[in-house]
């Protein structure tokens, strides 16, 4: 495949040998940037019971083994985090995306081979999306690009960590926007359609809600008036029920369950973590709640 190869239907499916998976991908959110049109720390604000910068990186926590890191301005203040979740600055203040990118990047080189990068403001982003983008990074792939809803999205897309050099050099020459590194790469381009081909998300994310961002208040507004993700909650003696959280602790409190609870969400270990973010899809059961 050469730089800037785009993939339809068939070569998109990144199914094939070699491709990566969610075990093996670290994840990157990026945090710094001036929210400028939003007036305030987009990090911050809230959604439905947490903080957009802690739901997303709790989302890539729960999808993905390696590490995860965010990228924040020299000293920005930033809303708490999930446990584990690392913290790195960017050398210079606002000097946009591709900046954050080779930080984080740096950040992982040697820790994990590729990486899910993100920006914090993406609410409904669902782990069958990560996984998706992430298994278009064949071995003849560096950078899987979503090219959806009509558009590029360098920020919801996978990046080898080995490309950290080439970034911070395409920084370092003033050379800041995100498409000349795909013009110099091997980028896959992964359109609506190539992306739905996977079951999981199709079912999930049919209509790619993943890549809806809140740019300024009435974005925030018009998303945050969204219901919660609809769920379904499983109870000791009781019948399964659909019900709209984005967390645990917001699933509990609709059924006055005391703290601290002790849950499973789709059968995959435990967590007492009442900010731990629920997506479209999840069966959250309730083992114990003690008073």
């Amino acid at each position: 495949m050469s730089a800037g190869t785009s993939a339809g239907t068939g070569a998109g499916t990144g199914a094939g040998t070699g491709a990566l998976t969610a075990a093996s991908a670290a994840g990157i959110v990026l945090a710094g940037g001036r929210s400028s049109r939003m007036g305030t720390s987009k990090a911050a604000l809230e959604w439905h019971g947490s903080t957009l910068l802690h739901r997303v990186a709790a989302v890539l926590v729960r999808t993905i083994d390696g590490p995860v890191v965010v990228v924040r301005a020299p000293g920005q203040v930033l809303p708490s985090l999930p446990r584990g979740v690392e913290v790195v600055d960017d050398p210079v203040e606002a000097l946009g995306p591709l900046q954050g990118i080779a930080t984080g990047l740096a950040a992982l080189a040697g820790r994990a081979p590729v990486a899910f990068v993100c920006p914090t403001d993406l609410p409904l982003l669902h782990p069958a999306f990560v996984r998706r983008v992430l298994r278009g990074l064949g071995p003849d792939v560096d950078v899987a690009l979503p090219v959806a809803r009509g558009y590029p999205q360098p920020l919801a897309a996978a990046y080898r960590t080995t490309l950290a050099p080439r970034v911070a050099a395409l920084v370092a020459a003033a050379r800041m926007r995100p498409a000349t590194l795909f013009a110099e790469v091997r980028t896959l381009r992964l359109d609506d359609a190539t992306l739905l081909t996977d079951p999981e998300l199709a079912a999930a994310d049919p209509d790619l809600d993943s890549l809806l961002n809140v740019n300024e208040p009435g974005e925030y507004r018009g998303a945050r008036a969204r219901p919660a993700p609809e769920i379904t909650v499983r109870r000791p003696g009781g019948r399964p029920c659909l019900v709209h959280a984005a967390t645990v602790g917001g699933a509990a409190a609709l059924f006055d369950v005391a703290r601290p609870l002790l849950v499973t969400i789709d059968g995959a270990g435990e967590t007492r973590d009442p900010l731990s973010p629920l997506v479209a899809g999840d069966t959250v059961t309730f083992l114990r709640a003690d008073g």
